[in-house]
């Protein structure tokens, strides 16, 4: 019955003709419409979601924790719980994707998350926040369930520029969120903006009920590429996707290492208090806005000149980048090399989905997509947490280092990949 009733929402009427037809043939109608949708409910979810780095560390004192050290340490913990959760569930999300459908689990996620993002605005103590980021994160997770639909929708020579376009709605989101979160405090409180984000959460699950149009039908797909796993094992080694994989983990941890503690970091450079949550969310949004800059223009130059490409180059880049970040001495120079950074890295994630798409059939591809996102939430607990606990007992500078050192080693990693893949390329 859940089948039947999610097979009507997305439009699908039995017949032969479904059935000569991929699941990307039979959405061509749709497909651009369905990024538009997606763009913008990623861009809405990433919004309520990053709007609290800013002032993460004040909340957190807010509910009790007094030292310095602790607020560190509880602040990582608390922003890395939503990117546990969905870890945890990504795979689980994207086999559900398989079996009913791309859009049901867009419509579960945006609810989720709405209601989710309200309660955080009740939490009473550090780990009712904690507890709440995590179930935000178990059944939520909308941005990855748009990298599933748009990346099994989009031609095959059109999916690099899709999925950069989806970036930059992601991107676009983690740009203005930090900007909300540092001026919105002061007008409704800091409770009052998670009320605000689940309002806006909310109105992107309307969009997505009516708005997105998905023909699906999976035991067609079944049928159609019946005999397509032997040859999609043949295509790719485990080796390279494990590769791909681990190179996605690491994207984000470097990207998120910063993030929990960029306020503390920032009133060392001698940024008045006053200011501090204002000056944290502009540079917070600047690797954002680098990306947002950058993102459809290097998925479309891995559908010229090959993901493989693009992967090492933007790794390489990046970990050079984050070295001169540990040297900055006031706070506009980190937000310059943020903004350089966010350029070079916009291009990783599109190409890595890329090659993940298109390395099994369709009617799987969600549960791969979801092992995908898997490894890149897990690199935005792993981020948090490292970048966290090396600032609290080492020093902030440091975490620069350390993730500059770990981008270089994947670029060596992924030039590895290239070089054992077998002769069909994947990307």
């Amino acid at each position: 019955m859940f089948m039947s009733a999610q097979m009507n929402v997305g439009g699908y009427k039995p017949g032969a003709e479904s059935v000569r037809m991929s699941y990307a043939e039979r959405n061509a109608p749709y497909w651009r419409r369905n990024l538009v949708i997606c763009v913008f409910g990623s861009f809405t979810t990433l919004v309520s979601l990053s709007m609290l780095l800013p002032f993460l560390p004040l909340y957190v004192q807010q509910l009790g924790v007094r030292s310095s050290s602790a607020i560190i340490q509880w602040s990582g913990i608390a922003f890395g719980a939503t990117f546990l959760g969905t870890a945890v569930t990504a795979p689980i999300w994207g086999r559900l994707a398989d079996r009913f459908g791309r859009k049901p689990m867009l419509v579960r996620a945006a609810i989720g998350m709405a209601v989710a993002m309200s309660l955080i605005g009740l939490a009473h103590s550090v780990v009712e926040l904690v507890l709440l980021r995590l179930v935000a994160g178990l059944i939520g997770g909308y941005a990855s369930a748009s990298i599933v639909m748009v990346g099994t929708q989009a031609p095959r020579e059109r999916a690099g520029w899709a999925l950069g376009v989806l970036s930059t709605g992601a991107l676009t989101g983690n740009l203005v969120g930090p900007l909300v979160g540092g001026f919105l405090p002061a007008w409704v409180g800091i409770r009052g903006t998670f009320f605000v984000g689940g309002a806006m959460i909310a109105v992107a699950a309307l969009a997505t009920i009516f708005l997105i149009h998905e023909d699906f039908d999976h035991d067609a797909d079944v049928r159609k590429y019946a005999t397509a796993k032997s040859a999609s094992r043949a295509k790719t080694s485990h080796a390279v996707i494990a590769a791909l994989l681990a190179t996605a983990m690491m994207v984000l941890l470097a990207n998120m290492s910063i993030e929990p503690i960029i306020t503390v970091y920032i009133g060392q450079l001698g940024v008045p208090h006053a200011h501090l949550t204002r000056i944290a969310g502009i540079v917070m949004a600047c690797s954002a806005l680098g990306s947002m800059l950058t993102a459809p223009r290097l998925g479309a130059l891995a559908d010229r000149i090959g993901s493989w490409n693009v992967i090492i180059g933007c790794l390489a880049a990046t970990g050079l980048v984050m070295v001169p970040q540990a040297f900055v001495t006031q706070w506009w120079q980190l937000a310059v090399l943020r903004v350089v950074m966010g350029m070079t890295i916009a291009g990783l994630l599109p190409a890595i989905a890329k090659l993940v798409r298109h390395s099994v059939p369709e009617h799987n591809s969600g549960k791969t997509l979801g092992y995908l996102q898997s490894s890149q939430f897990a690199g935005q607990v792993m981020g948090p947490l490292i970048g966290g606990q090396i600032g609290a007992w080492v020093g902030l500078r440091d975490v620069f280092f350390v993730t500059g050192a770990l981008l270089m080693l994947c670029a060596g990693l992924s030039q590895w990949a290239r070089r054992h893949e077998t002769k069909h390329v994947i990307g």
